[in-house]
């Protein structure tokens, strides 16, 4: 992997795959640029270049305090400008919000994706101060418990599944990303209606959803692609439990990014 520098100075992992047009992909919580290798597999072999990078806080990539959503879309930015600027951008789940935030602040994309973004339009929004206590959570060394409590609060898994998830073999690797549900947490809450700017933006704007998927994100995406004047609601089948089918979402990225 290289790095790219963000405008705080902060380094940000990246990793490239393939040539052609290029297509950057910004992924969810507790996901890394490891994680998306499939999809960006996938877009290698339909003949792009496929852009993975680690969020801040994450994996590869550094971390410089104070937090703010606006330094994310910094990072974005950058990753955009050292593909070569004004590239495809998929965003799924936070990462989707995130995509699209960055473009009402200008950072440069051709084309967005945005799959199941998490956006709440001021129902059932998880408590105000739970980015703070995350922080708590992880600063009193206690990462494992601020991963359960973003699973339960902020994600909204019940309680079974967490624990499940806490006995399971992936779950050191979720602790190890405690930092970023902080980051996570911060970034939704501050962005979670859609601003005036993410609405006007003058990219074009595909928001996907599966069927098979959480039903809050369903409509989620419904509504933010209906207020949107000009984005498209698309359905992807193949996309079930809240994740991105690379084949499929490579498919629905080819057909429009060649008709546009």
């Amino acid at each position: 992997m290289q790095h790219v520098r963000s405008a705080d100075g902060t380094a940000i992992a990246v990793d490239e795959v393939g040539d052609g047009p290029a297509v950057v992909i910004v992924n969810g919580a507790f996901s890394t640029a490891k994680d998306a290798a499939p999809i960006a597999e996938a877009f290698s072999s339909a003949g792009y270049r496929a852009v993975t990078y680690d969020r801040r806080a994450r994996a590869g990539s550094g971390d410089t305090r104070p937090y703010a959503p606006e330094r994310e879309a910094d990072d974005l930015a950058a990753v955009i400008e050292a593909a070569g600027g004004g590239a495809v951008v998929v965003g799924h789940s936070s990462g989707a919000v995130l995509a699209l935030f960055a473009a009402s602040l200008g950072v440069p994309a051709r084309h967005l994706f945005l799959s199941e973004p998490p956006f709440r339009f001021g129902e059932d929004e998880p408590a105000a101060d739970l980015p703070e206590r995350l922080q708590e959570l992880v600063d009193a060394g206690r990462p494992a418990d601020a991963v359960t409590t973003f699973q339960l609060e902020g994600i909204g898994l019940p309680a079974p599944a967490v624990e499940a998830i806490r006995a399971s073999p992936i779950f050191p690797s979720l602790v190890e990303l405690a930092q970023s549900t902080v980051y996570d947490a911060s970034l939704t809450r501050h962005v979670s209606s859609p601003t005036p700017e993410m609405l006007g933006v003058g990219t074009p704007v595909a928001v996907l959803s599966g069927v098979e998927t959480v039903p809050f994100l369903r409509a989620a995406a419904e509504r933010l692609a209906s207020l949107i004047p000009h984005a498209e609601f698309v359905e992807v089948p193949e996309s079930i439990g809240h994740r991105l089918d690379p084949a499929a979402t490579t498919r629905v990225v080819s057909a429009r990014v060649s008709n546009g």
